[in-house]
């Protein structure tokens, strides 16, 4: 369950006390001398309340230590009062990125250790950025959804209007459900008196005499048999219901969401949180389903999968009456989640048989594709075959269309020469042309290798001339992580960088989800005086992404061959 509740650090224990008293200072605590300056530590910030560090052992490039400057024992000391403290801590903790220019707080990792993991009995709120980068080690020690590194699927969310919540959850497949929180607590008890303490006036509208109800109860990583449902639904007697309660068709719903941690190999007999709250509004997760490409009526050996495919469409702000385009289409997996929110989509691609559905299928027990697979079909599967504008054979490193702003969202997963081979039309032969520089009707044009590099200087270029301006490049970018780095994010100077997300493929490859906003036309740099950005230059250690994909494999195939052959002996 992947509720809207609870921010990372707030994920506490059941409480107990440390051997200092909170506030006070122990001399014997190395953090309490360090916020002193007794250490002779640089201090990256210092305030009245907190200190932040560079961990003496970094587990990332970026790895910091935010500490309350009074001393606050480990993270099951802390209560539902410090709270507010957690939160500033992570913000000093963002802020400390920012300033050490980390751009992508996306892929940051925030949290606690939970004892006895931790050496420093001195609460401090673990920075590292960028997780992508951080090795193996590091990755064991500060994994997510591990019991010693505290993470959680809860996210509270703060000063958010219920319009608000209602439209995000309206687009989101990421999020399950959102509620309005009434109640937390880590145990029952403490639940029952965040309850009894919420304000009365905003309870009122949802629990007077002519309103109808009912509550359910979620559960996160355990199943509850029915018996103990209505069992923990019986003991929120205390709540002041007036109304009627109505299984079917109740005005309000509540829910009572208990957290049991993340390992399932370790599922605790009660609750690490307990929420309690109002029902707004359910993510739309059902798309991932409906838009299966299990069940989809033409697909392809590069299908985008159905999730990312609306991820996608969202970090690009695809709404009703958008045209939309995507130069690599395949399949058209992208064109089908656009035209969902009502926008109208086209494409090119170099693949004949695929931009007319012809040739071998790429379905089990099937040899050939049928009459009616096409990119058309499939949003007519879903009922949105009027958002269809067209599709057309046509090269990416050669664009046919005018020079103006034409498109409000360019979305696209280009060839990385893995499933797909990454070509362009032309030859390092001389083909002779006619006169007036066209080719017979018989010429078959021919293909060679379409570097990475070049693919996505081509992208940006052919962005910056038809996106509008506040239009959105969203695209995936190959990369072998033991050389990532942020340099290797292409640049364009009329494209903005707005976010940079990863998916790891294997332990050495991953692709990168990157959206980019065009903020001024190409026409306006002329004007602009001096040497141009050199991170606008492509970057050509793109080209050997191939090699270095399956050079990974194969070390990974001889390794597990020696493996064998040493279990053999």
């Amino acid at each position: 369950m992947a509720e809207v509740e609870a921010e990372q650090p707030v994920q506490v224990g059941v409480s107990k006390p440390s051997g200092v008293p909170v506030g006070a200072y122990d001399k014997k605590c190395i953090f309490c001398k360090i916020e002193n300056q007794e250490m002779g530590t640089e201090l990256l910030h210092s305030d009245e309340e907190l200190s932040c560090f560079r961990d003496i052992k970094p587990g990332a490039p970026h790895h910091y230590l935010v500490v309350p400057n009074q001393h606050v024992g480990n993270c099951k000391s802390l209560g539902k009062e410090h709270v507010p403290l957690v939160k500033q801590m992570v913000e000093v903790g963002k802020q400390i990125l920012q300033r050490n220019s980390v751009a992508d707080l996306t892929d940051v990792r925030f949290g606690f250790h939970w004892p006895p993991f931790c050496s420093v009995t001195h609460l401090h709120l673990h920075v590292l950025a960028p997780a992508s980068q951080m090795g193996f080690m590091s990755r064991l020690f500060y994994r997510l959804n591990s019991y010693w590194f505290i993470t959680s699927p809860f996210w509270c969310l703060n000063s958010l209007t219920e319009e608000d919540v209602r439209s995000v959850m309206a687009r989101s497949v990421c999020a399950k459900s959102a509620f309005e929180l009434w109640g937390r607590g880590r145990t029952h008890s403490e639940l029952r008196t965040s309850l009894l303490n919420y304000s009365p006036e905003k309870m009122s509208p949802y629990v007077h005499k002519e309103s109808t109800y009912r509550i359910n109860v979620y559960t996160f990583n355990k199943t509850l048999l029915f018996a103990d449902r209505i069992k923990k639904i019986d003991a929120l007697e205390y709540l002041p219901f007036e109304g009627t309660v109505s299984l079917k068709s109740p005005q309000h719903i509540f829910c009572l969401l208990e957290d049991y941690g993340t390992d399932p190999n370790n599922i605790p007999e009660h609750p690490n949180y307990v929420y309690f709250g109002r029902w707004i509004a359910d993510g739309q997760r059902e798309l991932i389903r409906s838009h299966s490409v299990k069940s989809r009526h033409f697909i392809g050996n590069t299908s985008m999968d159905a999730g990312l495919s609306f991820i996608m469409t969202n970090h690009a702000k695809v709404k009703e009456n958008d045209l939309v385009f995507d130069p690599f289409v395949g399949t058209g997996s992208l064109l089908v989640a656009c035209s969902h929110f009502g926008a109208y989509v086209c494409g090119t691609d170099i693949d004949y048989n695929t931009i007319h559905g012809k040739g071998r299928s790429s379905r089990k027990n099937q040899k050939w594709r049928g009459p009616d697979e096409n990119i058309r079909a499939n949003l007519r599967q879903y009922g949105t075959q009027k958002m269809y504008v067209d599709v057309m054979v046509s090269d990416a490193s050669k664009p046919v269309w005018r020079n103006a702003a034409l498109f409000d969202a360019i979305i696209t997963d280009p060839p990385y020469g893995i499933r797909e081979s990454t070509r362009k039309t032309g030859s390092h032969k001389d083909i002779a042309k006619a006169p007036d520089g066209s080719y017979a009707d018989s010429h078959v044009p021919v293909s060679q290798a379409y570097n990475l590099s070049d693919i996505f200087a081509d992208l940006l270029h052919f962005s910056a001339q038809h996106l509008v301006v506040g239009g959105r490049l969203v695209y995936w970018l190959p990369v072998y992580r033991p050389e990532y780095c942020e340099e290797m994010i292409p640049h364009h100077a009329c494209l903005q960088l707005v976010s940079n997300c990863e998916q790891t493929l294997s332990s050495h490859t991953s692709r990168r989800l990157i959206t980019m906003e065009k903020i001024k036309e190409p026409k306006e740099l002329d004007g602009l005086a001096g040497a141009p950005d050199p991170r606008c230059s492509p970057y050509h250690g793109h080209n050997a992404f191939r090699e270095k994909y399956f050079s990974g494999l194969n070390k990974r195939s001889s390794k597990e061959d020696t493996r064998a052959d040493v279990d053999g002996k």
